[in-house]
């Protein structure tokens, strides 16, 4: 005799299952982007402020809004910008608007540091996601990925 068929999981359960498993695989890929040898002379972490900022039409950000957008918490980013702004990767100015605010600005060499590292890194994209997916298949993630990210603006705390 045959088991009866297992109900359907709830929306939470569904919800809850669909983020551990992007976040199971977000977690291994990051595993191995850290392991690779393609980030020096900067961090990952470093690259990452460095490549959110290349992605910004005019390269610059609020502090706070940076802040939203990278896996760090206020204080170790304010840490990081600082570092990267005595290496010459950035720059910060006050926020004319804002005077308790400051704007970080992404400097030529830094956009070239980003752009150097940014390149060994996407081969690293490439043997580690490339292989795993087809093409509609990205296409699928990358669209998924962008409405969640999009959706929490809009998503009451």
């Amino acid at each position: 005799m045959t088991p009866p068929p297992s109900p359907e999981p709830s929306r939470t359960e569904l919800a809850a299952e669909s983020w551990e498993a992007l976040f199971r695989a977000q977690s291994a890929l990051l595993r191995r982007f850290a392991a690779d040898d393609v980030w020096s002379p900067i961090s990952l972490r470093e690259y990452d402020v460095l490549f959110t900022l290349s992605r910004r039409p005019d390269h610059r950000a609020r502090l706070r809004d940076l802040n939203r957008e990278v896996l760090l918490s206020q204080p170790s980013l304010s840490r990081l910008v600082e570092r990267l702004s005595d290496a010459g990767l950035l720059r910060r100015e006050a926020d004319r608007s804002d005077g308790r605010g400051t704007i970080v600005v992404l400097t030529d060499a830094g956009l070239a540091m980003q752009r150097s590292v940014g390149r060994r890194h996407t081969t690293s994209i490439r043997r580690y996601v490339g292989p795993a997916l087809d093409d509609e298949e990205l296409r699928t993630l990358q669209r998924l990925c962008d409405k969640l990210r999009l959706a929490q603006e809009s998503i009451p705390d």
